[in-house]
């Protein structure tokens, strides 16, 4: 990776934030991938309130068909699309027309492909959930879309591949992450040489102060975060920090800097986002209450700012904002990832896709809070790296760590 983030990797079209000049008037043709979850709720919300500047064109969802057909009412897009062909069928057997014409009705990952890639669409929200969102996220870059991004995993599996494909067509990507969006922010008009380190902070879950024995906790209990609203997986992954490891990762790659530039703080409050310290010993920091309509609010209106719903800040009520070092010897977690991040190559895709098989196993009651850290541990103990990795290689490393990760488990 490189070692600093120059001022056209920030600010050039061919990179993370696009060109500042062309966002000057909000004209936003949005496809959601990922409407029915918490990013693409809240997105729902943002644009509504943003109005006239912004129409959506086409969702997606995996499962919750009746929230979708929710969305289709109220916002009209002309396309979507659906995780399973059966449910396509039922939904196109209703015959639903948007402004006179049949609503289109895509399904499977093709369809998924297919909508982020949309030619009326201009600006695309990734907020699908897991590696599912690498392909659809490669070719809305591909088709020179502006991409919000909110899926961590396509990151962390293939950074280089998806910084290079922005690069290549001329796309714009930004991020949604809170703490991304924050770095994001504080880093205007920065250059590169100035930045010294990246300090994300993490709330610390709901076990961070927890006395008791973390091999017992329960789902209901991992499922309680202390400040975020979250969806079930990057909920569990925030309790064991594998959420804010994964999110060191996304940092270095975003900004090019080395895993040891970028490091983590408990803030419990979740009031400071981020912050970005300078090597003239200046600090800057993004504060705001937590609430992930800000972060999507900035990627729809970037480079400009408008009003939101959100209260402005009152430090006064605020009162005391904690900042503690991480307990990387209680949450494993946080090591798994900064090594794999430290290794680069294809360790993070194998970090990923085993966290993505324990959580899941550990929401089915499978196995306990604290075998998915060593699920993921023994994953890629197993692992022999491959080098450097094309896409397809990348999706086979996925797929095999999948297989290993389940093997453990049985």
């Amino acid at each position: 990776m490189k070692s600093t983030v120059t001022r056209q990797e920030m600010s050039s079209p061919s990179a993370i934030g696009g060109d500042p000049s062309k966002g000057d008037r909000l004209q936003r043709r949005i496809v959601i991938l990922g409407s029915t979850g918490s990013i693409g709720v809240n997105a729902l919300g943002v644009i509504e309130r943003l109005g006239d500047g912004c129409q959506i064109v086409g969702l997606s969802a995996y499962g919750n068909i009746p929230r979708l057909l929710e969305q289709v009412k109220r916002y009209q897009p002309e396309v979507i699309a659906v995780w399973q062909e059966a449910a396509a069928k039922e939904i196109r057997a209703k015959g639903i027309s948007v402004r006179g014409k049949p609503l289109l009705v895509l399904s499977g990952l093709p369809g998924l492909i297919e909508l982020a890639q949309w030619p009326s669409a201009n600006f695309v929200l990734s907020a699908v959930v897991g590696a599912i969102g690498l392909k659809p996220l490669m070719k809305a870059l591909r088709a020179g879309k502006t991409v919000a991004l909110a899926n961590k995993e396509a990151l962390v599996m293939a950074g280089e591949l998806v910084m290079a494909e922005a690069k290549r067509w001329k796309a714009t990507l930004l991020p949604v992450d809170s703490e991304h969006s924050a770095i994001f922010q504080c880093l205007q008009g920065a250059q590169g040489k100035e930045v010294k380190r990246l300090i994300l902070t993490a709330s610390g879950g709901p076990f961070y102060r927890y006395k008791g024995d973390l091999s017992k906790v329960t789902v209901a209990q991992a499922l309680a975060h202390p400040t975020w609203k979250m969806g079930k997986k990057i909920t569990i992954d925030s309790a064991t920090l594998m959420n804010k490891g994964i999110e060191t990762i996304e940092a270095a790659i975003l900004y090019g800097l080395p895993i040891s530039q970028v490091e983590i703080l408990i803030h419990p409050q979740s009031i400071v986002h981020s912050l970005v310290d300078f090597v003239d010993g200046a600090m800057l920091a993004q504060l705001s209450w937590p609430d992930m309509c800000l972060p999507i609010q900035y990627a729809l209106t970037y480079p400009a700012r408008q009003p939101g719903r959100l209260p402005s800040l009152d430090l006064a009520k605020a009162k005391s904002l904690e900042f503690y070092e991480p307990d990387f010897r209680r949450f494993p977690c946080l090591t798994l990832a900064r090594e794999a991040a430290r290794k680069g190559g294809s360790w993070p895709t194998v970090l990923n896709a085993a966290d993505e098989v324990a959580v899941h196993a550990f929401l089915e009651g499978k196995i306990r809070f604290t075998d998915i850290a060593k699920i993921v541990e023994k994953t890629l103990s197993k692992h022999k790296d491959a080098g450097r990795m094309s896409l397809e290689s990348i999706l086979d490393t996925d797929e095999w760590a999948r297989r290993a990760a389940k093997e453990l488990m049985e």
